[in-house]
């Protein structure tokens, strides 16, 4: 069974950044794509990013876009979400998610495995 493990969540200042991480254990990571979701508080959970297998291919929601950068270590089973420039509005619980289909999607419910999430608040 495999499990994933986010961190490097946390509170920053408007304009600061992070980067969050999202270990996974328990199968051969290169075989999944991976995506990055986020859930504000009375909203439904929305997607960030997404990288393929081999890391050739990223794409990101409109908000983020040359602000935030996905990235992955297979050889550590790790996949990363640089967050720049974040705003107030980058609040949010922020989850890492695999999807094992050979087609790239951005749709939760398509994502098999999520983890628990990490905190992620931006103050004005």
């Amino acid at each position: 069974q495999v499990q994933l493990v986010e961190s490097g969540g946390g509170l920053v200042q408007a304009g600061g950044s992070l980067r969050l991480s999202c270990a996974a254990s328990g199968g051969t990571f290169s075989n999944y794509n991976m995506g990055w979701f986020r859930q504000a508080p009375g909203k439904e959970r929305e997607f960030v990013a997404l990288i393929s297998r081999s890391g050739l291919w990223t794409q990101y929601t409109d908000s983020v876009k040359g602000r935030f950068t996905i990235s992955r270590d297979n050889a550590k089973n790790t996949v990363y979400l640089q967050m720049n420039s974040l705003k107030p509005d980058d609040t949010a619980v922020y989850y890492c998610a695999l999807h094992t289909g050979s087609v790239l999607t951005i749709r939760p419910q398509n994502y098999a495995v999520w983890g628990q999430g990490t905190q992620v608040t931006v103050s004005s």
